[in-house]
């Protein structure tokens, strides 16, 4: 079985990831532009090395609670459908491997708007990752039926 590297993502004390493949580029945080009238959630842009690039905070894209951005706080750059963008997390900082027999269904109990942004849940040593699906984080019209 064909392994795929995953950057691990923390928020809230709990384990994201996404995989390798979508990774731009990971950021310390630095000055954010905000844009008016855009989701609570959308911080606004950045200026990365000339590129004009959207950035939102993914801890309260998924309903958690804000917090205060410290030194470990880190903006990864996706590329996500031919536009990068800026997702704001509390530390990205391991590299998993993960095989597609290891990744089980997210748990019915949770409810099916925060079940779209999960691909799937993996055991990874002593921790379990949540596998984020960027293509519903991302997706605007979701955020507007929320």
């Amino acid at each position: 079985m064909e392994k795929q590297k995953y950057i691990v993502l923390t928020l809230d004390d709990e384990h994201y990831a996404i995989p390798i493949d979508n990774i731009q580029t990971i950021e310390r945080l630095q000055t954010i532009t905000r844009i008016p009238n855009t989701e609570e959630f959308v911080k606004g842009v950045i200026n990365l090395r000339g590129i004009i690039t959207p950035v939102i905070d993914l801890r309260e894209r998924m309903g958690l609670s804000a917090k205060v951005i410290d030194e470990h706080s880190r903006i990864i750059i996706v590329n996500n459908q031919q536009e990068s963008i800026g997702m704001i997390v509390d530390e990205a900082n391991d590299v998993v491997e993960i095989t597609p027999d290891q990744i089980e269904s997210p748990p019915e109990t949770i409810s099916r708007q925060y079940r779209s942004y999960i691909e799937g849940v993996v055991k990874h040593h002593d921790r379990l990752i949540v596998l984020l699906s960027l293509d519903q984080v991302f997706d605007i019209e979701l955020v507007k039926n929320d």
